[in-house]
């Protein structure tokens, strides 16, 4: 495995990898919530649609690291047949646990917990306005820069 034209900038990452004769491309995204830090990583397929994703927060064995794993493991397998990214984002919309709260994500200010937080990013980084606005996920900007929490 090779990794080569890597960029980082605000806390993303990027790289091209070549594994065997199959290039794939995929972004990291790290990311605060209250206090904790989550790294999300998302691959492509080479016809550009979403192909996996891995989720890593806290300490490796711990049960919230287990269940966010899962979830993870439950996505790609969603993807790889083929079902549709809305689909599969759609019940972790809004899903409440800790953490919570404030993130240093500009475009995600606040979420309800760290499903939350890996739905709305998949969203806006994968779907096209149309589809994101039917499930009511939103940038701070197209939101006017408030967010619904905000008084």
């Amino acid at each position: 495995m090779t990794v080569g034209d890597r960029r980082v900038r605000r806390g993303v990452r990027s790289r091209v990898m070549t594994i065997g004769s199959r290039r794939s491309f995929g972004h990291t995204v790290t990311v605060t919530i209250g206090a904790e830090r989550l790294c999300l990583t998302a691959n492509q397929h080479e016809d550009g649609s979403l192909g996996e994703v891995f989720i890593r927060w806290g300490k490796h064995g711990t049960s919230g690291a287990g269940l966010l794993d899962t979830y993870a493991a439950a996505l790609s397998a969603g993807l790889r047949h083929r079902i549709p990214l809305p689909d599969l984002i759609r019940p972790g919309l809004g899903l409440w646990f800790t953490p919570n709260g404030r993130t240093d994500d500009p475009e995600i200010p606040r979420v309800r917990s760290a499903v939350d937080y890996v739905t709305r990013r998949l969203a806006i980084d994968w779907l096209p306005y149309p589809d994101r606005a039917a499930l009511g996920v939103f940038t701070s900007a197209e939101r006017g820069g408030r967010d619904r929490w905000s008084a």
